[in-house]
This record gives structure tokens, C-alpha cells and sequence, in this order.
């Protein structure tokens, strides 16, 4: 598809090369995936380029690809401006980024684009000159201090599996139980990478911005002695625009060797990438949950493999996708297992609460809290986890049954009592906590449900008259999203956990995993059962990840756990004791709750026997959404589109929650047991999509979902 033409008179002066550019348009807009314009010499592919689009002046990037039957440049519009000074963007991440966007259905462009940092596409090429005139960044100024670290002894287990990532082509799952030592392997295996090319370049990636810290910390004290602090670079979206563009300039360029990153840092540009980790591997936030709805683990893998470089992925609770793919049996990734924790530790011995037998409304039950008390006595130090912020989820009327909904969503405004506020935490909308009920008046209304506030306020309320061994009053401390808001919270109240000034830590999912606390022992979880009976097929798996993880906090260093003559705990309150997950966690056996899951998920057909896409609609109405969904499944099937006799379209439902900030959510499910079929099918009904969207006003917009996380 060519760009907006120029005038009769500005064609006859324009230039003859015609080049092909990718420029930001999402897939659900209908335009082409390249767009046209002239420039008077040929540019090479990766170039990137300023460019008109409509009124505006917008960044693309010069792609290769066959041009159009029109040639000579006549009647397009010429390219604004290059970047000079900058390196095209080679082709292998040229090819990650096509592939991406032909896998998860979205325009080359909105992927190549959204790959690239946000700044870039403001700076004219002036002003980018002058950035690329700068020092490197300083990002790792950590370890401004620190020298090179003393020879670390390896573990067999460690050994082990260090040599064979060596030796051996991967992909590689490194399956380590917590406190096995998993992020020495990386760094014995990154600084094997980087000794045999001087070129050679890592990229290293945590599910969480939380997570990056004390990573790069260690990765710090480990290399910036060798290769200087310029050379370990961050890319999340928690960094200022200035600070991304900094870091990514640093990796196109190669002055960075080592990026710790989120999910978006798998589209970095890395030209001389060898290695690949992907810590936590098994978590969802790897997958992202708005625009291009692409899977980073996944994208990391075929990276890897495009691109020649070996591949890690690490976790003590594997997805079940990666525990099936290392299975011998089928091969395609090679399991390295550690099973004991470094120093001879013991994992934590699972204690469970049967809820029935406590007193009635008990938030925490007596034998809880008296370990609790135990604990914080002997100068140890207790995680509580509730994955629920706020104070409680519901504001609720006795009287007249009245609720404290969200007005803009099919959902309730959660109770924040520190800034007595109803919050909304899907759209954000927050208000005063009314005096009284407002439908009928009623000064008694009450919170239902418990979250991370009111168990905070709990916990200080019922260890008031706790003393230390410093012969000072027990402190409870809170971690989670609300808590962390501020720059440089999260590291300022970790850091207090550290240092031993926090008794007990009353936190989210966010504190659960990849975190090194020296000094805890008991970790408790205090209403885990609502995932016990979820309708998503991976309740099961990630609810006891997320207890594994958490229970992974206690005892990590051996050594205190032997001078304190104590024994790691995990505590479970529940009203299910005898739930047969429970009994796999009692065991902290993975691999058996593994096989049992993925058995039945064989019978019925499920990932990773079996392959899935979304198709959502948001609309006006729930009516429009639907409609629009069921229209397009009758258009696919009359239309006798390729792979349709090999996948099956469920019919359109509303989402969970299906009203978020007045528009109404519907999905449809699409299944095969063919990945190629699947996908054959999805690109062969994305016409159709279209043609149906111009027919539907109510439509807002749709998008694909595929390999989706949630259902």
C-alpha cells in the first residue's frame, strides 16, 4: 500500500528509490503492513527513518520485502529524515519481530515500532546525534566500589549443570528447588559467554520490575570489576524514557555486554547476542496483557534459535509447557535438575490449618499465631503472603444488601483504609469512602474480605506486646503494589527487611518470589482456597507455584537456620486439608503434581496437547460484542476458510469481569490439536475480521489472543 501522494508538482522534483517502511499502525486498522516512500538512494533494510503518515511525522524502520508493481518512486511521498549514526537493526531481529507479529496476528509494524524506545521516536536526527555523543550510561554505578568477587565453589549439582550448558546446544530447564543456587549457574554461565567472545553479548530477564534490583546487583558485583559499569544495562518499563533510550542505545551498540530486563527487553537490540536466561520462567507476566499480546519466554526460545544463542530457562515450579517439552521423551529442551538446597538447607516443612476447627471469623488461627510469636521472640523474621491488596475487597450494607460496585465496571471498588478511598483496580476510578450507606442511609456499613492492609493492621494489633531479643516492640511491615507507588520504595522498604528491621512481612505475590531474605524462617499463607475451585485450568498449577515460591523464602540461608537451632516452616490456613495439592506440597514434589496435571490435561485435550486463541470484542453493548464474535464464527465457517475442519470455534461469552470502564468484553475460544492448522486459520480469517468490524458500530475494537494465559 503506498503513502498519502504528494502534489502533481512535488512528484515531478521526487526522488526515484522506492523503499518499503514499517511504520506503527495497529492490525485491527486495516492498513497494509509496509507502507511505500521515496528516497534518493536505496536505504538498507534496518535503517530508521522519519517518515509523513497523514499529518504527522512519525519513526519507521526501512524493511526488506518485495515492492510493489509500482517502481521509480513517482507519486510517493519522500522520507523525512535518517537517523544517521545509527546501525540498522540487524537481521535477526528484523526476523524476531516478523515472526512475532505473523504468530501472534498483529501488524509488523505496531511490533517493530513498540520494540523500540519511546523516545526514539520523538528525537529528530539532530538531536539524536547528540545522545550517541554521550558516555555510555552509568546504570550499574552499584558497583562503583566493589571488586572483582573472590572464586566461588560450585555445588556438584551446580557444577553439573554449568558444564553442561557448556557443552551441550540446549535450550536448556534448569529445574532447581528454591535455594539451589539457580542464579550462580547464570552467572558462571554469562561469564563463560563473555569470555569467549569479546563480542558476545547476554540477555538476562526476571518477570518482574521488583526482581531487577537486587539482580543487577549481583550481576554488578560479579562483572562490572571486569567489563566496567557501563556494561550491565537495565530495559523495563519502570525506567524514565531518557534511562530506556540510554540502555538500549548501549546494547545496539554493544557497549552494554549484560541487559536485565522484563518481558520487553526479549526485542532489545542485541547484536551480539550468545546467551539467553529466563528466570521464573514459569510466570505468567511473561506474557503481556495489552496490545501485542506476545509471550516473552516463548519469543526468547525462538530468538535463541534464530539467532544461534543458548537458552536458560530457570524455575523451582516449571510451567507445565516447559516441564512436557523437557520431558525425555520428547526433547526439545534438556532438563537440568537441582534438588538440594545450597549448605546442606532443608525445605520448609509444610504445617496445615484446617479453618473448621479454629474459632469462628479468626483471621489468624492460635497455633499460627503463637509460631508467629515464637519467631519473632527468638529474632526471626515471618512472611505472611495474601495476594489481595487493600484493606477489604467490599464495602457491603447490611440492611439493604448494598455494595460498593464499581459505577464504570462489573466489578467492586476494593476498601483502602489507610486513605479511606474505594478504588476500582480495574479502571482506576477512586472515591471517598461515603459516611453512610447511600442507598438507604445506614451509618453501619462494614468491609467483607480481608486484604494486605487489614491483615497488616491485625498482625501489629495482635504482636503489640511482642518483644524482640533487641528488647524492642515487634514491627510489621506491608509490601505490594500500593505500598511501592514512589520511586525507589520498593528498594528502601526491601532493604529494611534486610537489615533485620522488619519482624514480619505481610505481603502480595510480589514478595513471594526470586527475593533472597536471609533471616525468615515461617512463611505463612492465609486464604489460598479460592483457587482450589477456579474455572481456569492453570488454577491449580500456579497456586501451587505461587505456595512453593513463597515457602521458598524460609530457610535460605543454612547456616542462620543451624545457629538458631530452628527448622523452616510453611504455613497453610485452609478449609480443604485434605485438597490433593495440598498433599504434593507437603512432598515439595513438582515433577508428580506435574505428571498428574499434565495426564489430565491430556484426556481433555488441553495445552500443551492441544493449542488455543482468543478472539476478544469490546463494544458498547454486551450485544455488539457478542454479536460481532458470532458473526465472524459464521463468516469463518461459510467461508470455508483454510484449517477450519481442523479447529473449533466455542461460542462468544462475556469476560469474567465484563464491563471494564463502560465498555462491554466478549471472547471466543478457537482450539486445535494442530498449531499449524491454528494459525493457518487465524491468518486466513483476519479479512474477514475486518470486513465484519466495518459492519459492527457498536464495535470498539477486537483483537487476537493467541496462546492466551487466561480464559
Amino acid at each position: 500500500m503506498n503513502a498519502d501522494t504528494t502534489s502533481t508538482s512535488d512528484a515531478k522534483s521526487s526522488p526515484t528509490q522506492t523503499v518499503l517502511v514499517a511504520v506503527q499502525t495497529p492490525v485491527h486498522s486495516g492498513m497494509a503492513q509496509l507502507l511505500s516512500y521515496a528516497h534518493p538512494v536505496a536505504l538498507a533494510p534496518g535503517t530508521l527513518v522519519r517518515v509523513p503518515l497523514g499529518a504527522r511525522e512519525v519513526l519507521g524502520v526501512v524493511w526488506d520485502g518485495e515492492l510493489p508493481p509500482q517502481q521509480g518512486g513517482d507519486g510517493l511521498r519522500p522520507v523525512a529524515g535518517v537517523l544517521d549514526g545509527l546501525a540498522p537493526l540487524d537481521a535477526r531481529w528484523r526476523r524476531l519481530v516478523a515472526f512475532a507479529a505473523h504468530y501472534y496476528q498483529r501488524s509488523l509494524g505496531e511490533l517493530a515500532l513498540s520494540a523500540l524506545p519511546p523516545q526514539l521516536r520523538e528525537l529528530s536526527a539532530e538531536q539524536l546525534a547528540r545522545r550517541l555523543r554521550r558516555p555510555p550510561p552509568n546504570a550499574a554505578a552499584v558497583a562503583d566500589a566493589a571488586t572483582a568477587a573472590a572464586t566461588i565453589t560450585l555445588s556438584a549439582e551446580q557444577a553439573g549443570a554449568t558444564e553442561a550448558i557448556a557443552s551441550q546446544p540446549g535450550p536448556f530447564l534448569l529445574f532447581g528447588s528454591t535455594g539451589s543456587g539457580k542464579t550462580e549457574v547464570y552467572l558462571h554461565s554469562v561469564a563463560r559467554a563473555l569470555a569467549d567472545d569479546p563480542r558476545a553479548q547476554v540477555l538476562v530477564m526476571v518477570p518482574e520490575i521488583n526482581l531487577t534490583p537486587q539482580l543487577q546487583q549481583r550481576f554488578a558485583e560479579r562483572f562490572a570489576p571486569l567489563y566496567g559499569p557501563q556494561a550491565i544495562v537495565s530495559l523495563h518499563s519502570g525506567m524514565t524514557n531518557p534511562q530506556r533510550l540510554a540502555s538500549w542505545l548501549a546494547a545496539h551498540s554493544g557497549q552494554a555486554r549484560i541487559v536485565l530486563g522484563t518481558r520487553m527487553a526479549v526485542f532489545a537490540s542485541l547484536p551480539g547476542l550468545a546467551l539467553i536466561v529466563v528466570d521464573e520462567e514459569h510466570d505468567a507476566s511473561y506474557k503481556q496483557q495489552e496490545g501485542a499480546r506476545y509471550s516473552a519466554r516463548d519469543l526468547a526460545l525462538w530468538r535463541g534459535k534464530n539467532a544461534g544463542a543458548k537458552v536458560i530457562l530457570g524455575s523451582a515450579t516449571p510451567s507445565l509447557e516447559s516441564w512436557h517439552a523437557s520431558d525425555p521423551a520428547v526433547g526439545r529442551y534438556q532438563r537440568l535438575e537441582m534438588p538440594s538446597r545450597i549448605g546442606a538447607g532443608e525445605l520448609p516443612r509444610l504445617r496445615l490449618v484446617d479453618m473448621g476447627q479454629q474459632p469462628r471469623g479468626a483471621v489468624f488461627s492460635p497455633p499460627l499465631l503463637g509460631a508467629i510469636t515464637a519467631r519473632v521472640e527468638q529474632g526471626e523474621q515471618c512472611l505472611v503472603l495474601l495476594n489481595r491488596r487493600g484493606f477489604a475487597p467490599v464495602l457491603h450494607c447490611g440492611a439493604c444488601g448494598w455494595k460498593s460496585d464499581c459505577p464504570h465496571c462489573s466489578a467492586h471498588q476494593v476498601f483502602h483504609k489507610v486513605d479511606r478511598t474505594l478504588r476500582c483496580h480495574h479502571c482506576g476510578s477512586t472515591q471517598r469512602v461515603p459516611r453512610a450507606c447511600p442507598a438507604c442511609g445506614n451509618p453501619d456499613i462494614a468491609p467483607v474480605g480481608r486484604g494486605t492492609e487489614q491483615l497488616e493492621e491485625q498482625l501489629a494489633h495482635l504482636l503489640r506486646n511482642v518483644i524482640t531479643p533487641e528488647r524492642r516492640a515487634a514491627r510489621v511491615a506491608r509490601i505490594d503494589a500500593d505500598t511501592t507507588k514512589t520511586k525507589g520504595a520498593l528498594q528502601e522498604q526491601l532493604a529494611q527487611v534486610h537489615a533485620g528491621e522488619v519482624d514480619v512481612l505481610v505481603g502480595t505475590q510480589m514478595v513471594a518470589k526470586g527475593h533472597d531474605f536471609r533471616r525468615i524462617t515461617l512463611v505463612a499463607a492465609v486464604q489460598p482456597d479460592g483457587a482450589l475451585f477456579s474455572s481456569d485450568f492453570r488454577a491449580p498449577e500456579r497456586l501451587l507455584a505461587l505456595l512453593m515460591q513463597a515457602g521458598g523464602r524460609a530457610g535460605r540461608d543454612a547456616r542462620y537456620v543451624a545457629a538458631q537451632q530452628t527448622r523452616p516452616e510453611l504455613w497453610v490456613q485452609t478449609w480443604h486439608p485434605d485438597h490433593p495439592l495440598f498433599a504434593a506440597l507437603r512432598r515439595h514434589d513438582w515433577p508428580q503434581f506435574a505428571a498428574q496435571q499434565l495426564a489430565e490435561r491430556r484426556q481433555a485435550g488441553m495445552p500443551p496437547f492441544a493449542y488455543q486463541a482468543l478472539v476478544r470484542a469490546d463494544a458498547r453493548t454486551q450485544e455488539a460484542a457478542q454479536g460481532f464474535l458470532q458473526a465472524a464464527g459464521d463468516a469463518a465457517r461459510g467461508a470455508q476458510l483454510p484449517g477450519v475442519d481442523q479447529v473449533f470455534l466455542y461460542p462468544p461469552i462475556p469476560l469474567a469481569v465484563q464491563r471494564v470502564a463502560n465498555v462491554e468484553r466478549a471472547q471466543m475460544l478457537i482450539e486445535s490439536a494442530s498449531r499449524t492448522a491454528l494459525q493457518r486459520f487465524l491468518a486466513a480469517w483476519q479479512p474477514l475480521l475486518h470486513a465484519e468490524r466495518r459492519q459492527h458500530k457498536g464495535l470498539v475494537r477486537w483483537l487476537v489472543d493467541v496462546d492466551p494465559q487466561g480464559i
